[in-house]
């Protein structure tokens, strides 16, 4: 049987430099790199479950912008799964990013990206942010 999984993530823009989150050891995708976000509630817009999720995991509010990319991809964690994730560009409006899920941050120019091995579902929204 497969499941849709609808997860939304943050390009979080400052200085021209793009926020980028390492997932740690112990996580599906161990190492790969991703946007901050994370699984859409029941009841939620993409947008409230994206400063949900960066107020979860970084202890930072956001003002989340326009929709960026939406890439589908499908995982086989036992059961397949398509994984929907809706990027966003977004600004950080109050705190500082502090690591709590993640084991590395950094903030990367557009073109520098590519340095990193990104998870699946976040290299198309990765190669779209060079556009900007």
């Amino acid at each position: 049987m497969k499941k849709d999984i609808h997860v939304v993530g943050a390009i979080i823009v400052n200085n021209g430099k793009i926020l980028c989150a390492q997932r740690g050891p112990t996580k599906s995708l161990s190492y790969k790199w991703e946007f901050l976000g994370g699984k859409v509630e029941k009841g939620e817009t993409p947008q409230e479950a994206l400063q949900r999720e960066i107020k979860e995991e970084m202890h930072c509010n956001i003002k989340v912008g326009q929709q960026a990319e939406h890439t589908v991809y499908e995982y086989d964690f036992g059961i397949v799964h398509f994984v929907h994730l809706t990027t966003f560009y977004c600004k950080l409006i109050d705190g500082v990013p502090k690591l709590t899920e993640h084991v590395s941050i950094k903030r990367l120019l557009p073109q520098e990206l590519n340095s990193l091995d990104w998870a699946k579902t976040d290299i198309l929204a990765a190669l779209h942010c060079k556009t900007i």
